[in-house]
């Protein structure tokens, strides 16, 4: 990997990780399309899972006692199931078109929060259906953040808590997808060799992520989930 291409990775690493950090989710959203200008689809996948792992035990061990546990209980099934699918497409088909799908639902979600009184839903069995989608595009692109948002958002009962269990939902998705996506041949120890030479981009991120999230309130917070949500909806619309 040449110099430049490290740049540019690592350059989608720590803006991606940054949000990640203060948010709790939209890691792969930010990183995706900045790794996608240098590397194709599998090596830049392979990348965001490795440097989702890295955070994943980082923010876990820190933010444990915060993390609401029944709701990764209820989320596990479906997800393990969807990122086994995600990974299958994505190793044997050509996906790509499903970006703009996931990215129009997205946008409606956003819209509809921002009119709709009450919560999007209330029945296990769409939370289900969420969690199954989530993990789907989790396994496909690691772009399913969104959709555990949506879920998460509902449940917690505060932004410290939604943070928390977001970077428990990534944890339950990154120990299903990384040995699945090594087995599948797309994640390999070349790529865990070279994330040590980007690594401190992502210690920048954290850092950073940190520093911006002590300074936040929750009301900031909240509206810059769902302004965090449009984008992202964009961004997939827009480069699908």
């Amino acid at each position: 990997m040449s110099v430049s291409i490290l740049l540019v990775v690592g350059l989608g690493i720590l803006l991606g990780f940054f949000f990640q950090t203060v948010t709790g989710f939209a890691g792969a959203l930010i990183a995706l399309p900045i790794l996608l200008l240098v590397l194709g689809l599998h090596d830049a996948i392979a990348y965001i899972s490795i440097f989702y792992f890295y955070s994943s035990v980082y923010f876990i061990a820190q933010e444990r006692k915060n993390i609401d546990r029944r709701i990764i209980l209820k989320l596990s099934i479906a997800t393990i199931l969807g990122v086994g699918l995600g990974i299958w497409v994505l190793t044997h088909g050509k996906p790509i078109f499903l970006k703009k799908a996931l990215g129009i639902f997205i946008l409606l979600y956003v819209i509809y929060t921002m009119y709709a009184k009450d919560k999007v839903f209330h029945k296990p069995k769409l939370e289900f259906l969420f969690g199954l989608a989530g993990g789907f595009f989790s396994g496909l692109f690691s772009t399913g953040g969104p959709l555990y948002v949506i879920v998460v958002k509902n449940s917690a009962v505060s932004m410290k808590t939604f943070r928390a269990t977001m970077f428990g939902v990534l944890g339950l998705i990154t120990a299903v997808r990384i040995p699945t996506l090594y087995k599948a041949g797309i994640l390999n120890m070349e790529q865990v060799r070279y994330s040590f030479y980007i690594m401190p981009f992502f210690i920048l991120a954290i850092y950073l992520g940190k520093k911006a999230y002590a300074k936040l309130n929750e009301t900031v917070l909240k509206n810059g989930v769902l302004a965090l949500l449009f984008l992202s909806g964009v961004m997939l619309v827009l480069k699908s």
